[in-house]
């Protein structure tokens, strides 16, 4: 995406997936023992809402062409990631001249298992040329998928089974953006039985809740009516579960249940935001954006001394498109500006810097003690989750264009990636 005055961010960053019977809030600790294990990434940041593997989970032996297990054609432009339920791996994609969006289905070996078409037509005329019309991530529940896509003006919400087959489809809201045309990104987040679905624009935006069974409507409540594109997570923080959504210029916790609002720094975060937010302990972060830089991080577990809650510390790094990454007492981040960070979470105080070069769209994954990210341009660095300087271990070229976010379960990382080959291919590729 250009980085201009005119440019908004969109976010294919999904949702945070919880068990059938348990909450997101579960994962945050005590992940439920369907969406937390080794064979399992349920959704947008993974089983913790984190984007972390599971504990134990050893890094791969490198990133480079030669630990490609394998690699497979993936038909259609998308940005959504990958999502892995057992023996399957799932997709979003979308084919603008045949006016299609749909969902893929492959085996864990690569192979293809199934397509099935979720909107034949209805797709806008109008989007950012970097937006693709299938940029949300699936959501899984323990029982069914849950894709969101941008469609005749409104905001769709499908259910299907994991062998392609459509339970039901339900309008979740008008969504028309009038000034920036641009698409749409977040992604459906299940929590108990419920999914959430976020829909920001200059219009009558709005946070809303569906009955993962049956689609009907459970809670909707107003936003800002700006422009952003983040999705919402939900932390257990403060002994309690909070919803938590940047954009709009504020950062928001809402009640999952019902949508009540908790409590809100107004100015804390720029008017677009496309990462989903992190946490550590009491500690939410949050970056931006447009029209100006921030990132910020606030208390969530209290009041200050004049009964409001405030911004701890922030400053002008801007991650836009790009989630931050919080651990073990440390925010990690690469910034537009091609420079991965890492600051102390308690007081913002940098720990390191180091320019890595290039665009990022993807957001940073940690398997162990590592990191990985990848560029616009399809390059690949991993270094060291630690404070003491920028550790490399490693970097290479996967493809010609990488926007959206790997996921790793059991010993393989997932990458969607395209190359031109001729013409532009989308891959899915396993790396080992």
């Amino acid at each position: 995406m250009a980085r201009s005055t005119e440019t908004h961010c969109f976010n294919r960053r999904a949702a945070m997936i919880a068990g059938a019977s348990l909450s997101t809030a579960a994962l945050a600790g005590r992940a439920s023992a369907a969406g937390s294990g080794p064979r399992q990434w349920w959704g947008w940041r993974g089983p913790d809402g984190k984007n972390t593997a599971a504990a134990g989970a050893t890094p791969p032996a490198g990133i480079a062409d030669q630990n490609v297990a394998w690699s497979v054609e993936v038909p259609g432009r998308g940005h959504s990631s990958p999502i892995v339920v057992d023996d399957s791996i799932y997709l979003t994609t979308a084919d603008k001249t045949a006016g299609t969006q749909s969902v893929l289905a492959f085996r864990r070996d690569g192979k293809p298992d199934w397509t099935q078409v979720v909107h034949d037509g209805g797709i806008p005329g109008d989007n950012h040329r970097n937006n693709t019309e299938a940029s949300p991530t699936l959501a899984y529940d323990g029982e069914g998928l849950f894709a969101a896509f941008y469609n005749s003006d409104a905001i769709w919400l499908t259910k299907l089974s994991t062998t392609g087959k459509i339970i039901w489809q339900q309008n979740i809201g008008r969504y028309h953006p009038n000034q920036y045309k641009y698409g749409y990104a977040a992604s459906p987040l299940v929590y108990r039985d419920s999914v959430i679905i976020n829909a920001d624009f200059d219009g009558q935006s709005f946070l809303a809740a569906v009955d993962r069974r049956t689609g009907k409507p459970i809670w909707k409540v107003k936003r800002p009516g700006k422009t952003s594109f983040s999705s919402p997570i939900v932390a257990n923080i403060a002994q309690r579960d909070q919803l938590l959504l940047s954009g709009g210029e504020m950062v928001a916790a809402y009640s999952p249940d019902d949508g009540t609002m908790l409590w809100k720094v107004d100015g804390a975060a720029t008017m677009a935001t496309c990462g989903t937010m992190v946490w550590d302990n009491d500690l939410v972060f949050a970056s931006g954006g447009y029209p100006g830089n921030k990132t910020v991080c606030i208390a969530a577990n209290g009041t200050t001394d004049d009964g409001k809650r405030s911004e701890r510390w922030s400053n002008s790094s801007k991650c836009y498109e790009q989630s931050l990454l919080a651990h073990d007492g440390l925010l990690f981040a690469v910034a537009d500006s091609g420079v991965a960070f890492c600051w102390r979470c308690r007081d913002g105080e940098l720990m390191w810097r180091q320019r890595l070069g290039g665009k990022y769209s993807s957001s940073p994954l940690l398997v162990g003690d590592t990191l990985y990210v990848f560029s616009e341009t399809g390059n690949g660095f991993a270094f060291a989750a630690s404070p003491d300087g920028y550790k490399d271990r490693g970097q290479s070229k996967l493809g010609d264009e990488i926007f959206a976010s790997p996921v790793f379960v059991d010993d393989t990382l997932y990458l969607r990636v395209a190359k031109q080959v001729g013409h532009r291919q989308e891959y899915l590729l396993a790396i080992r």
